[in-house]
């Protein structure tokens, strides 16, 4: 009875919250007395999961799953659990997951819990933390069911290397017609993934115009950070939909936040609220996010952003 986790995977390469829910994944094994089996859809180094706590990896080769589908995933993950008698699955809390754990939980008749942030407390019943209210309390929930879903919330538990080593084994399973075609995929290959950031910089309307973005773009190239907005911006057209962020965008999850002319929206704080530390940039002192923030700047960032990106240069220059 294993436990089984679904390591995301771009480009035939892991994201880094396949390496964090692999190691989730082995500590609940070790609670359990069991081991941690792994898929790996379309992946190179399937067999480098094993440093992070597997010691099986079902690597599946599919042409029909080459672009991600959520009820496709759902079907190929399933048969993995059943194939391995798993009781556990772990997944993550990206957009993906989210979209295809529902479906596996029907497909399984399984409880599904999401936002976890820790390992389980007890193990009969089954019981975690989870975050709860957009990241304003915390909740113990229970699974009851035979199988037991765990979507972890990025970045909590973190990446714990095991050293040890991974069989891999070829599956394959059959993939259902979904219903759904896909027609073309727009992806952007320079930039730092949000997902993936561990630092993100992000810029709001206080920045006045598209023109001002550069200073943004040069702060996060700097930091090795990924570039984000509020919704006020996107709507406008000043930045792509692919970087919103908040409740109604893209949920965030770094470990340094950086939010540069953004007031504060309640549906923005709720979406970046489980990043680590959040540093806000205003002209405004009464703007909400200085509440939720650990550091503020009651400046212009038309003159704080560039003396930042100046120290920070000059910084890196003498620890290089």
């Amino acid at each position: 009875m294993s436990v089984l986790v679904y390591t995301e995977s771009e480009n035939g390469k892991f994201k880094k919250a396949a390496h964090e829910v692999v190691s989730y994944a082995k500590a609940v094994a070790d609670q359990m007395g069991t081991s941690v089996t792994a898929v790996a859809i379309n992946a190179d180094n399937s067999e480098s999961l094993g440093n992070y706590g597997a010691s099986k990896v079902l690597s599946i080769s599919d042409d029909a799953l080459g672009t991600f589908n959520a009820k496709k995933y759902a079907a190929a993950i399933e048969q993995a659990a059943k194939n391995e008698g798993a009781n556990v699955v772990v997944l993550s809390s990206s957009a993906d997951s989210r979209y295809l754990a529902p479906l596996l939980a029907v497909n399984l008749e399984a409880g599904y819990l999401s936002n976890v942030v820790e390992v389980p407390s007890n193990t009969a019943p089954f019981t975690v933390k989870r975050t709860a209210f957009t990241n304003k309390a915390f909740a113990n929930s229970e699974i009851h069911t035979d199988v037991k879903i765990v979507g972890l919330s990025n970045n909590s538990f973190g990446v714990v290397e095991a050293g040890g080593s991974a069989n891999v084994e070829a599956f394959s399973p059959s993939i259902p017609d979904s219903g759904v075609q896909v027609e073309s995929v727009d992806k952007a290959t320079d930039k730092v993934s949000i997902a993936d950031a561990e630092i993100v910089v992000s810029g709001g309307r206080g920045l006045k115009g598209p023109e001002n973005w550069g200073m943004i773009e040069e702060l996060a190239e700097v930091l090795g950070a990924a570039t984000a907005c509020s919704k006020p911006v996107s709507d406008l057209g000043w930045r792509s939909h692919s970087e919103h962020v908040g409740q109604t965008g893209k949920p965030v999850a770094s470990n340094l936040y950086i939010a540069i002319g953004i007031s504060g929206a309640i549906q923005h704080l709720a979406g970046i609220n489980s990043s680590k530390v959040k540093v806000v940039v205003n002209t405004d002192p009464e703007a909400p996010f200085f509440k939720a923030a650990d550091y503020g700047v009651v400046g212009d960032a038309f003159e704080v952003v560039p003396a930042l990106i100046e120290k920070l240069k000059a910084f890196k220059a003498q620890n290089a």
